[in-house]
């Protein structure tokens, strides 16, 4: 079985997708199942977890409706607000639908601290005990932060998303491979192979500019906490659907197939609780 287990969905609006500049005009469009069923049905690609991209419970809502209506959906990582003072009451309503899997904020966009402070810490702190995964989406710069974040909640499961975003095009740089290292040693830490093409110089890239970033995450992480995740529709505007699995596939020819089916899909399971 293959998952997809990092894609979006979205009603394109140009004031709630403002990050959608004028740069990105491929994606300044409506990306709803119905597009991407028949892709996912081309490359042999069984289903799929639904990850935030607007940070509002109305687009929560709206990721569980399209679950709702289409059985290839098997999660949502949605988002709620972490530092509301009443999360634990949102928690409770979203974990009423079992397709609610987890919680993502763009952190990436926030000042390098906010996963240190009190009140952000408040919030993921609760979330174990609805059983939800947090996702953590940063660049490299923020990866301290997030060492220090992930040492102080052992019983969270946490997935790094997109490999924390080093720039694909220039060589390894010691300050994204030192803390993708220290962020390893947690093992309640797991890791996405996504969102790598969108990380490159003017979206150029062959397959081997890939090969020493996923080499390292192999090394640190290892086979059974490595997820595969396309990034689509995001991911359209440096590769489709297509070439983005199969840079993964490619990739995992040299490993065996029970590695295969872990990174492809059964980790997906296991961590996500599908």
């Amino acid at each position: 079985m293959i998952i997809d287990s990092h894609q979006h969905f979205w009603n394109y609006d140009p004031l709630r997708h403002i990050w959608i500049d004028d740069s990105m005009e491929v994606i300044r469009k409506d990306f709803l199942p119905n597009d991407l069923k028949p892709l996912l049905q081309e490359n042999g690609v069984d289903c799929c977890i639904a990850v935030q991209a607007d940070q509002t419970e109305m687009e929560t809502e709206f990721l569980l409706e399209c679950a709702k209506h289409n059985p290839f959906i098997k999660g949502v990582v949605g988002w709620v607000d972490l530092i509301d003072e009443n999360l634990e009451d949102r928690l409770k309503h979203f974990t009423t639908n079992p397709l609610f899997k987890g919680v993502r904020h763009i952190v990436q966009s926030e000042k390098d601290d906010y996963l240190l402070r009190k009140d952000v810490q408040r919030g993921i702190g609760l979330l174990s005990k609805y059983n939800l995964t947090f996702d953590i989406l940063v660049f490299p710069k923020q990866l301290p932060a997030a060492v220090q974040m992930v040492k102080k909640f052992p019983k969270q499961t946490f997935i790094l998303d997109h490999i924390a975003k080093p720039n694909i095009s220039e060589p390894m740089t010691e300050l994204w491979k030192t803390n993708i290292t220290a962020l390893s040693k947690f093992e309640n830490v797991h890791c996405k192979l996504s969102g790598m093409v969108t990380e490159t110089k003017d979206f150029c890239f062959t397959k081997e500019d890939f090969t020493p970033f996923i080499d390292h995450v192999f090394s640190c992480f290892g086979a059974n906490r490595i997820l595969f995740g396309s990034d689509w529709p995001v991911c359209l505007l440096a590769a489709d659907y297509t070439k983005v699995i199969t840079l993964i596939l490619e990739y995992l020819n040299e490993y065996s197939a029970h590695i295969k089916s872990q990174v492809l899909g059964i980790n997906a399971i296991k961590i996500y609780n599908l």
